[in-house]
């Protein structure tokens, strides 16, 4: 196809602004070691983590070990830090004991300088200056919080077992102890909606955590949750709305130094599209979804400034942008080549600025 100056617009994509909160993040390795549903006393209506990690018996010291040894020989770039972590359940509702033998282990790979510090998940109601002063000696660098949401009336529906003053607490406490502070929060909860999850994300900037995960809700078989779904009492979201939630809330972070680390569940053997057993806003790209939908605001925010002018009839729209971000410039499929053809008549064609 000939194109002609005269019927196309050209404009500059900075994608690192764009997607700053995701791309932004700390270039590391990092060995998962799993301690499903540990150290939970509660039983929220969505939780079935045996299900979400994929893994259905609990670690012991010789696991974590074993763990940590097999990951160092995947890792080839040396310029990397490497991070133990320990996901899955509520750490430090473990036996104290248990804690410290999991936790002497890794940091005994700190102190040899093999890696570079340990990160745990837990809740924020199982937080205390006690507990701080342990996690600090054994050279823990990261807490993340699950406080999933930050309306009373969402937490106590979903079972979750503590309140919003609960998670202002833990994390006033982990900034004060000098840990990086991360958040997970979940979008599609039973009695949540956009109103309370953009109110929600508001309230956790004002935490200032310097990490945030954004989970989807799934319906996981078994769970109260699917109880739930079966007598009709919950509907879980489409993707397409789940995507959409996601958006605005990434639209609320774009001006905060919050690094996103993670968007949708991580893909397991279980976590697939296509399973059975599992029931929602199911995808296996659900990050890029997000993406491509902020990508394509901004394209369309400098589209309409340039567009008035240009005879819209045969135009071609292009992007001069680092095309290596071009799955998400262009869209899962093409959803964005897609939108501005069926919407503006514009034919999307991109070039490299050679970044």
């Amino acid at each position: 196809m000939h194109l002609k100056t005269e019927n196309m617009i050209s404009i500059k994509l900075d994608i690192n602004k764009v997607l700053r909160n995701v791309i932004n993040k700390k270039n590391q390795y990092t060995i998962p070691i799993f301690i499903p549903h540990e150290g939970c006393k509660n039983e929220c209506v969505f939780c079935n983590q045996r299900k979400i990690s994929g893994k259905t018996t609990s670690a012991t010291k010789e696991d974590v070990h074993n763990t940590i040894e097999e990951y160092l020989t995947y890792f080839k770039d040396k310029g990397k830090d490497i991070e133990i972590a320990f996901f899955g359940g509520s750490f430090t509702g473990i036996d104290s004991k248990k804690q410290e033998e999991f936790l002497k282990i890794a940091n005994e790979y700190v102190r040899l300088k093999r890696v570079s510090g340990i990160r745990l998940s837990t809740r924020p109601d199982y937080i205390s200056p006690k507990i701080l002063k342990m996690l600090k000696k054994y050279n823990v660098k990261t807490i993340e919080l699950g406080i999933q949401s930050m309306d009373n009336e969402v937490l106590n529906i979903s079972k979750r077992g503590h309140d919003i003053l609960s998670v202002i607490r833990a994390s006033r406490l982990i900034r004060l102890y000098g840990f990086n502070l991360g958040h997970q929060i979940m979008v599609g909860l039973p009695g949540s909606d956009k109103e309370k999850e953009l109110l929600s994300i508001k309230r956790v900037i004002s935490l200032k955590p310097q990490e945030l995960r954004i989970y989807p809700v799934y319906v996981i078989k078994p769970s109260k949750l699917y109880d739930m779904y079966m007598e009709g009492s919950y509907i879980p979201l489409t993707v397409k709305e789940a995507v959409d939630r996601v958006y605005y809330i990434m639209k609320e972070l774009q001006n905060t130094n919050i690094r996103v680390i993670r968007l949708g569940l991580q893909s397991t053997d279980e976590i697939t599209v296509g399973n059975a057993e599992l029931i929602g806003p199911v995808c296996d790209n659900f990050a890029e979804y997000v993406f491509a939908k902020m990508t394509r605001d901004e394209i369309e925010n400098k589209l309409k400034e340039k567009k008035k002018n240009i005879d819209k009839y045969g135009c071609i729209l292009k992007v001069i942008t680092n095309k290596k971000y071009t799955s998400v410039i262009i869209g899962p499929n093409r959803i964005n080549k897609k939108y501005f053809k069926e919407k503006y008549n514009v034919e999307m064609v991109l070039e490299d600025k050679g970044e």
